[in-house]
């Protein structure tokens, strides 16, 4: 449905649906008149003394006239409300998008249909906790219908997964920043009832806050190390968040919920890749700079997620049959390289193979190799700057870097 049509069915169903002016005022003149009437039939009939020397106060007037009004309203806009109900728009808020979530207008079955039933299901994965049962059934129900409207080769029903997975991709990931932001604010560290933050302002402050954080980090290796022993990682949090009481239980939530959204993304950008709509992930998660900036921070899982959908996504931007802009490569590598670098996912958290980081390597490069060499100055310049001073040996862009030389002084030869 396009946007002009879109408007229209909304112009045609406020026109129709909405009571006329000329509709309240008969309303409201006829409950007045009615009112008083019956306060004249009630002064006139009184039958004893005591009730016909009885004056009404204000409140007494106010109340009868209240009740009438509001009986001969519900009288008069029930006919208007089922009327309109072939019309309505969806009661549900899982979406933005609007040209799923319209109604066609008809009662026949359409595309728009199974639209709306995806777009349903992939909300309810967000909202569904990952500890309830009935986060596998809806998980398991969106692949059965993606995958239905795949077998069946038609072009509309690949369109309506492709459509359903970019908006819940693009919903999931400012979702998963929020959720970063939370975590952040729960997790900051303190010392003495201060945030470090305020700490490092005062003088020798600096000092201080170096000295927690890297105690902070060392505490967090253990623990991620401590996770590798087969534990599961729901299990463990239920144990401290009971152990630790309420302030270790909202931390403990925050944290689950992030990871679970991180995980949700991870599995969209397969299904996106699955049923040819890439492109769509690579542009959405190139706008994700506030996210890209929070990742850095992030726990070990949550970076390690996010590392393995930054390395599908460049691997699909190095592939010859993906076709984006050139900003849009420069904006996904410029905001995703750093996490590369700086992500804690070594030792505690193998998130990717040798083979798979030398291939990363490989679709860095040639990416970087097809932008203006302005854009390859910025992106090679920053990398040279995060990969010296972290630890991490990957990824190494040292051929990319010596060909862009290379290619600057033949410019002068």
């Amino acid at each position: 449905m396009s946007s002009s049509k879109e408007l229209q069915y909304l112009e045609y169903t406020y026109r129709n649906n909405r009571p006329t002016t000329g509709l309240l005022n008969s309303i409201f003149m006829t409950t007045v008149n009615t009112a008083a009437r019956s306060l004249v039939s009630v002064a006139s009939t009184a039958s004893t003394p005591e009730l016909a020397s009885r004056r009404w106060s204000a409140s007494d007037h106010l109340s009868f006239a209240s009740g009438l009004l509001t009986t001969a309203v519900e009288n008069a806009l029930v006919p208007v409300s089922a009327s309109s109900s072939s019309t309505a728009l969806v009661k549900y808020s899982g979406s933005s998008d609007l040209g799923i979530m319209i109604y066609d207008g008809v009662d026949e079955p359409s595309v728009n249909s199974l639209g709306r039933a995806l777009c349903h299901v992939l909300a309810l994965m967000n909202e569904i906790p990952v500890t309830s049962r009935k986060y596998q059934f809806a998980m398991n129900m969106a692949e059965k219908i993606m995958e239905d409207n795949a077998e069946s080769c038609n072009v509309d029903l690949l369109d309506v997964n492709r459509a359903a997975l970019a908006s819940s991709f693009a919903r999931t990931a400012a979702r998963l920043q929020d959720s970063l932001k939370r975590s952040r604010t729960v997790d900051e560290p303190f010392l003495g009832g201060l945030p470090l933050r305020l700490v490092s302002a005062l003088p020798l402050g600096g000092y201080v806050t170096s000295y927690v954080r890297g105690l902070t980090t060392c505490i967090n290796t253990v623990r991620s190390l401590a996770d590798m022993t087969g534990n599961l990682l729901s299990q463990s949090r239920r144990k401290e968040s009971a152990m630790v009481g309420a302030g270790g239980s909202r931390e403990n939530e925050v944290e689950i919920a992030v990871e679970k959204l991180a995980e949700e993304l991870l599995w969209m950008t397969e299904k996106l890749r699955r049923y040819g709509a890439i492109e769509e992930g690579i542009k959405r998660w190139s706008y994700a700079s506030g996210l890209a900036s929070l990742s850095l921070t992030a726990a070990p899982r949550v970076q390690g997620l996010m590392v393995k959908i930054s390395a599908l996504l460049i691997g699909e931007l190095a592939r010859d049959n993906t076709q984006v802009p050139g900003q849009v490569k420069f904006r996904l590598l410029a905001n995703w390289l750093p996490l590369f670098s700086h992500a804690r996912n070594g030792l505690a958290f193998p998130v990717l193979t040798g083979y798979e980081r030398v291939e990363v390597e490989r679709a860095i490069d040639k990416a970087i190799s097809t932008l203006p060499a302005l854009d390859q100055e910025i992106l090679l310049t920053n990398w040279l700057q995060d990969f010296s001073v972290s630890a991490s040996e990957w990824p190494n862009l040292t051929p990319a870097y010596d060909r862009w030389c290379q290619s600057t002084r033949l410019l002068f030869m």
